[in-house]
């Protein structure tokens, strides 16, 4: 096992920390940087779809080979007042990110996350691709696509490569929990609020 330490000029691969167990997946001419888990700078090289030397009282969860923070405790709650939020009938993608609670209306066709400065949804941080995901609008629904991103996307926990999202459904992007919302006209009626969200269209 080669172990490496945070600063290390390291290339392309997946590399394990281990203080907490979180994989990050490097691309190109990349440098280790600090564990956005814990803050730790050691780490071992590993691979995605092998098994890891993390100890079965660590809190971090492993999902198809990549490690994702547990959900938290409060989700249906951040849920609730996201769409207390909501002042127009659509579909919205909510994410937490600096503190803060995000609202995205999916008012295009497609909306595209990862870590690029042209994504719509945009996250910069080392366990998110580029070009990760791919929220798509059609006729028959929303779908989310795996844009070739490394360390992959997942729905409620499972790896897809491609899906139809329903209501409430949880999407995993890097170390990033976003959830879909559907909000139908008649749930608006007589609703209003305020709070510390951030609503703005993607794109």
């Amino acid at each position: 096992m080669e172990l490496l330490s945070s600063g290390t000029f390291v290339g392309a691969g997946s590399f394990c920390c281990r203080d907490c167990g979180y994989v990050l997946t490097l691309t190109g001419l990349d440098t280790l940087t600090d564990c956005p888990g814990c803050g730790g700078g050691d780490f071992a090289r590993a691979s995605l779809f092998s098994g890891d030397s993390r100890s079965d009282t660590q809190e971090t969860a492993q999902h198809g080979g990549v490690l994702s923070e547990p959900a938290s405790h409060d989700r249906a709650a951040q849920l609730a007042s996201a769409r207390a939020e909501i002042e127009q009938p659509g579909e919205y993608l909510c994410f937490e990110e600096g503190g803060r609670s995000h609202t995205v209306a999916l008012a295009r066709e497609w909306t595209r996350i990862g870590r690029s400065l042209a994504a719509d949804v945009r996250f910069d941080d080392p366990t998110v691709s580029r070009r990760h995901a791919l929220i798509v609008r059609q006729p028959d629904g929303v779908r989310v696509l795996d844009d070739r991103s490394l360390n992959g996307v997942f729905v409620n926990g499972e790896r897809i490569e491609g899906k139809l999202l329903a209501d409430g459904d949880e999407i995993i992007v890097g170390r990033y929990r976003l959830s879909f919302i559907v909000v139908a006209p008649e749930r608006l009626a007589g609703a209003t609020g305020s709070g510390p969200f951030s609503l703005y269209g993607a794109g």
